[in-house]
């Protein structure tokens, strides 16, 4: 079977999970990507390492429009499977899927969970939930600033408030803002530094986050894992730590029901929401899984081939009836995170060990002698420490351990 992968940037996800899962079920894999050469420099990487990877192909496309992609693959001859892991290409993806014939998701739901104003619209037609939610289109820099205002004045959000990219990810751009003069000031910035970039400013929905990890082969929906997350102080929004939560999450039925509402149903999704009360609100659903090698980790924990199930689902397999078995796993993410602009000068490398029963892998993300702004995102991640065993205090007492044994220097 060749499966074709649509991608922008690699990954970890997919050059250490879904490229070798591709390879344990027989696959070759075409890569379509506006990136082949960086593609291809990162599974050199990976498979120098001892990595499993498939038989690969590139094919230089212009990913982010849906019908370049049709016409790359279709001048190659028809595809068996079409998959992307991209927040940025899951609409181009379906499309493609479709006008081959080919299980895929649904393009309308795509679009839906990628467009953060199209999302409230649904859950709120469909009586699932309604949070304040206008969008905005600010000018950049020399446009009349009293246009915005008027603009903002008319849409009256309730303060304090978030503005974020309506296909915003990775919290880029995202900030809570108090009053309208912050808003206002936050809009021009993103304007004069992304031209053209439509906003959203959503009521504040406040509460414990937490995150629900599903699986579903188009008929049924299966809850896989959660997490509860912390977040960086107000303003931004970055995560600083997750922790896999045992049992089901809470409020997983309603989750499920508001993303049913939006036609999620195929593949990975990583969906964010805070509980209040008895209700769980979405924050934002990414229709993909979840990342910054969380699903990694998550797939060791609770001894699932997760990724293989994923690419089972585009090759029009159904997933089993019971898909993630009791376990007493623990885990912990914890991003070691820049706090301030400049040059990483000293950092730990990477390290696995196992004491009193926890495991410990260390990952760098930023390589040392690397100059970097602050970007108040998972771009400032300076590395990724997990920590997996049966107790979570040991779990919790080694990662503090570890971080107190090691220091990340930054020089401006």
């Amino acid at each position: 079977m060749r499966l074709h992968l649509l991608a922008v940037n690699p990954t970890d996800s997919v050059t250490e999970g879904f490229l070798p899962a591709a390879a344990r079920l027989g696959c070759a894999v075409t890569v379509l990507t506006d990136q082949p050469a960086a593609h291809e420099r990162a599974y050199d990487r990976y498979a120098t390492t001892g990595g499993t990877l498939p038989e690969l192909t590139y094919l230089a496309c212009d990913v982010t429009d849906f019908r370049a992609v049709i016409a790359a693959i279709a001048a190659t001859g028809r595809p068996d499977a079409v998959f992307s892991n991209s927040d940025h290409l899951q609409a181009q993806t379906a499309l493609t899927a479709d006008f081959f014939g080919l299980p895929g998701k649904d393009w309308r739901a795509a679009l839906r969970t990628k467009n953060k104003a199209q999302l409230r619209r649904a859950l709120a037609e469909t009586g699932q939930d309604v949070v304040f939610s206008a969008e905005l289109h600010p000018e950049p820099p020399p446009a009349d600033p009293e246009r915005l205002a008027r603009a903002v004045r008319r849409a009256d959000p309730p303060y304090p408030c978030v503005v974020k990219p309506r296909e915003g990810v990775a919290s880029e751009d995202v900030a809570l803002v108090a009053d309208e003069a912050e808003l206002l000031a936050r809009c021009r910035e993103i304007a004069a530094r992304r031209p053209g970039t439509a906003l959203v400013v959503e009521e504040f929905l406040a509460g414990p986050l937490h995150t629900l990890e599903t699986l579903g082969d188009g008929t049924s929906l299966h809850p896989v894992a959660a997490f509860a997350t912390e977040l960086s102080p107000p303003p931004h929004f970055v995560e600083e730590r997750l922790r896999l939560l045992p049992g089901p999450a809470p409020h997983a039925d309603q989750v499920l029901a508001q993303l049913r509402a939006l036609g999620v149903g195929f593949g990975a999704c990583h969906t964010e929401y805070v509980v209040q009360g008895d209700r769980a609100r979405i924050i934002e659903v990414n229709y993909r899984a979840i990342g910054d090698r969380c699903d990694l980790a998550l797939a060791d924990v609770l001894g699932i081939p997760l990724f293989a199930h994923v690419l089972r689902t585009h090759a029009g397999q159904p997933l089993p009836p019971s898909l993630v078995p009791d376990h007493a796993g623990r885990m912990r993410m914890e991003y070691v995170i820049a706090d301030r602009a400049g040059t990483l000068t000293a950092a730990p490398g990477p390290s696995e060990t196992v004491h009193d029963g926890v495991r410990l892998d260390y990952r760098p993300l930023r390589e040392i002698g690397t100059h970097r702004p602050l970007h108040h995102t998972n771009r400032d991640f300076l590395g990724v420490l997990c920590a997996t065993g049966t107790d979570q205090r040991a779990v919790d007492e080694a990662v503090a351990r570890f971080l107190a044994a090691h220091t990340w220097e930054i020089r401006p």
